[in-house]
């Protein structure tokens, strides 16, 4: 397994309760792996526990395990030569990666040199040329003299995801990758993802709030929510066999495809912040099928139909209710084929 993430527990000095509790998480080589859920559910912070971009103030207990080696007992030479070649990390704000009065050849030329995947500034500039081609940018010649100013959204995405390329990883973290794109290119950069894991058979941990598109483009997705992991499956299961009533509840308020009668559910309340501590479920205070006792026991994973895994203390009592009517709109090989452009697109013009 290319990443296993055991049991991670990451807390902070007056937070009262952890980041992360008890999250375990599997990547395999070649395999696209989405993470959702709703703003401050520890998506983020777990991607960078695979880099150990920790705050130096955490505590942090469990394993994260890149290749079998355990990231969170690296340090010096060993952390180095981690995040310079076997993971990289492609976040939401392209612009936020590049220095506004460098040029596009000088991010990557440095990046290349310094992960000593070229031998000298010579080859260092022909191989970022070449990634710039690769990563389906015309020109890239003329791209390679370039100022991040003068180049679109996209673009940046895409030179960005070449400086991730850079270092040969083996494991590529997107953390809303393409979220701050329009539609027609955020469905160009998923194809380009999606052709580069192919191509040189790479881990992908997609993080993302849309779980319909996480069910379009992953091939298994984990839910968080307050920090733990709510249920695991395969995506396109999880899309229309949803079990957890948090899953269900995002589901529930997501728009769906083409005309429908069927209004948005909201979930009731506000995710819970640092503050808001739980002696049982964190969800119990927004869960319609919540009962007391739900306040008191702590959720723990168990197996569901299919394979995957809920927590929730009612998971037998709903695990034979039918998703909800409309939900499987979005077909599951969306962006999982030379398609994926058009297929996308049609989504701003629902």
């Amino acid at each position: 397994m290319l990443l296993d993430i055991q049991n991670l527990t990451l807390g902070l000095p007056g937070a009262a309760r952890p980041l992360l509790a008890d999250v375990s998480l599997r990547v395999g080589s070649g395999e696209t792996v989405g993470l959702v859920g709703e703003s401050g559910s520890g998506k983020s912070t777990t991607a960078k526990t695979v880099l150990r971009l920790t705050p130096e103030e955490a505590t942090v207990t469990g394993r994260v395990l890149v290749d079998g080696t355990d990231v969170l007992g690296l340090s010096g030479a060993g952390l180095r030569a981690h995040r310079a070649g076997t993971v990289a990390m492609v976040h939401q704000d392209p612009r936020s990666a590049l220095n506004p009065v460098r040029r596009i050849g000088d991010f990557l030329v440095e990046r290349l040199l310094r992960t000593g995947r070229a031998g000298d500034r010579r080859a260092a500039r022909e191989r970022a040329v070449e990634l710039l081609g690769a990563v389906g940018l015309s020109d890239p010649e003329r791209r390679f003299g370039q100022r991040p100013h003068e180049m679109s959204g996209g673009m940046l995405q895409r030179v960005v995801i070449a400086g991730a390329l850079a270092a040969e990883p083996r494991l590529l973290l997107a953390d809303e990758s393409t979220s701050a794109l329009d539609v027609t290119t955020q469905a160009e950069i998923l194809a380009l993802l999606r052709t580069l894991r192919e191509e040189r058979d790479l881990g992908m941990l997609f993080i993302t709030h849309d779980l319909h598109l996480a069910a379009a483009f992953c091939d298994r997705v984990y839910v968080m929510y307050a920090g733990r992991v709510v249920e695991q499956q395969d995506a396109e299961r999880l899309f229309t066999h949803a079990r957890h009533p948090y899953t269900r509840g995002l589901l529930a308020c997501s728009p769906e495809l083409g005309d429908s009668e069927r209004a948005l559910q909201p979930i009731p309340g506000r995710p819970p912040s640092l503050s808001d501590a739980f002696t049982g479920c964190p969800f119990a205070a927004r869960c319609e099928h919540a009962e007391p006792e739900c306040t008191t026991w702590l959720p723990e994973p168990a197996a569901v139909p299919g394979g995957g895994t809920a927590a929730c203390r009612r998971l037998t009592d709903l695990s034979e209710e039918p998703a909800e009517p409309g939900l499987a709109t979005v077909p599951s090989s969306l962006a999982k084929s030379s398609l994926a452009k058009s297929s996308l697109a049609k989504r701003s013009t629902a």
